[in-house]
């Protein structure tokens, strides 16, 4: 009898501590559609001409797949002479109610190769890392930071741009 009164003990403290831990991982996060417009900030030079870091904007994208810490993201860069454009994957990782970390890998189509970008002057792979969170009814905030692997000619050197801005959840 006592054996039994235990087991129902632990039975029921159990699915105590485990419906906590669902429904805190129910409102942790977001699972928000958005699109949204920024800055951006290249903080890298390939040393050759034409090529300086380049201060401009952003206009950025997520779409999360359902039942899945993925999302689809689209991100393009202008300012300078070009404009980067980026389809990007990313991991997704929730750290509070309503924020997420995130982490993934594209590719950078630069569209007037050799030109400057925030993110470099030719086309080539990303990697990128950042956070959002729905700050209010609709509105996303979001930050990143892109890391373009070999992203100038002529030239052996990696791109990093830094972006910010508010997105319009859909």
């Amino acid at each position: 009898m006592k054996l039994t009164k235990l087991a129902a003990s632990f039975l029921a403290a159990t699915s105590i501590v485990l419906s906590a831990g669902i429904a805190s991982a129910q409102t942790a996060g977001t699972n928000a559609n958005y699109i949204g417009a920024g800055v951006a900030v290249g903080a890298t030079s390939g040393g050759q001409g034409n090529d300086e870091a380049q201060i401009g904007g952003n206009i950025q994208g997520r779409y999360a797949v359902p039942n899945a810490p993925v999302s689809l993201r689209g991100s393009v860069l202008y300012g300078g002479d070009a404009a980067a454009i980026m389809p990007i994957v990313t991991y997704d990782a929730p750290i509070a109610k309503n924020t997420n970390v995130y982490f993934g890998g594209g590719y950078s189509f630069v569209t007037d190769e050799g030109q400057k970008t925030p993110l470099g002057n030719q086309n080539s792979p990303v990697v990128t890392l950042g956070i959002e969170s729905e700050v209010s009814n609709n509105v996303i905030a979001y930050g990143d930071t892109k890391w373009g692997i070999d992203a100038y000619r002529n030239s052996d050197a990696d791109a990093v741009s830094f972006q910010a801005g508010l997105g319009y959840r859909f």
